[in-house]
């Protein structure tokens, strides 16, 4: 297979990863409850899982609020530490829901969901952003592309795309990306880890 082949079949892949991210998320949820299903998590376990899931949500929330898309290249806030504070984030919340599982075959499914799906998505979205900013050569020299390094580095230019001031947090971007469902979304399955189990349970004694 020739490069050009190679590079066109990347691409392909591309474009369906980005359109089944989402669907495959909703099934990895529900794959989730099957698995609790068939197990009941400890409640260290559940416990030791806000170590990671906390920070998760929390750097998601951090992140939504900093992204002007299409207009503006991030390079403040956690995007001073990592190109993707998004996908961290949603990498620690899944390692943290697959602690609280305590289950080995969940977390290697997470890792090659991960793998397979957000890394030619981070791919592409660096293609485009390439194209789009100038300044994003200089920016991937000085911040790593997913784990964060550990001072922040400082913005070669303060980009301004709405008249606002650049480089803050904005609620308002958080509201709009509504990056809250991912608080919803672990406070849902916490609300599962604690009582899916006995709710299921009661209302299969009260039947029989």
């Amino acid at each position: 297979m020739s490069k050009t082949e190679k590079a066109g079949g990347m691409e392909q892949w591309q474009r369906v990863a980005r359109r089944i991210r989402v669907p495959l998320g909703f099934l990895t949820a529900a794959l989730y409850l099957f698995e609790l299903w068939q197990r009941e998590p400890l409640a260290s376990a559940i416990a030791w899982s806000l170590v990671l899931v906390v920070p998760g949500v929390a750097l998601r929330a951090y992140a939504s609020g900093y992204v002007k898309k299409n207009r503006e290249l991030a390079q403040t806030g956690p995007y001073a530490y990592t190109r993707n504070p998004l996908y961290l984030g949603s990498v620690l919340i899944a390692a943290g829901f697959a602690m609280a599982l305590e289950s080995w075959a969940f977390a290697v499914l997470l890792a090659v969901v991960f793998a397979a799906i957000y890394i030619p998505v981070i791919a592409s979205e660096e293609r485009f952003l390439r194209s789009a900013f100038p300044e994003f050569e200089e920016y991937c020299k000085r911040v790593p592309r997913l784990i964060p390094r550990l001072t922040p580095a400082p913005p070669e230019t303060a980009q301004n795309a709405d008249g606002d001031e650049p480089g803050r947090f904005s609620l308002a971007l958080y509201l709009r990306h509504r990056e809250y469902n991912a608080l919803v979304g672990a406070a849902l399955l916490y609300l599962s880890l604690l009582f899916l189990r006995p709710a299921c349970e009661a209302v299969l004694n009260w039947v029989r």
